[in-house]
């Protein structure tokens, strides 16, 4: 059962979960430049990567302002 109040990330685990993210953030656009490249942009496949990457973006972003409420004092540029 769930606590009734969320704990927070600690520092350790956003610095884990970040670096992760930048990882596969990494690997993402890389597979979505070679899909592109062969299908082009405007295909479906092509397409559906520029969602996914457009996606994983925006959750770093909202991963950010996250971190920043947990760890008050964190600077930024954590996640982006």
């Amino acid at each position: 059962m769930r606590p009734q109040t969320p704990v927070p990330l600690t520092w350790e685990e956003h610095t884990e979960l970040s670096r992760e993210l930048r990882i596969t953030r990494s690997r993402l656009h890389e597979l979505a430049a070679m899909v592109q490249d062969v299908y082009g942009q405007q295909s479906r496949p092509g397409f559906a990567f520029q969602k996914v990457n457009e996606e994983l973006d925006r959750l770093c972003e909202e991963l950010e302002i996250q971190a920043a409420a947990d760890l008050p004092g964190l600077k930024g540029g954590l996640y982006v």
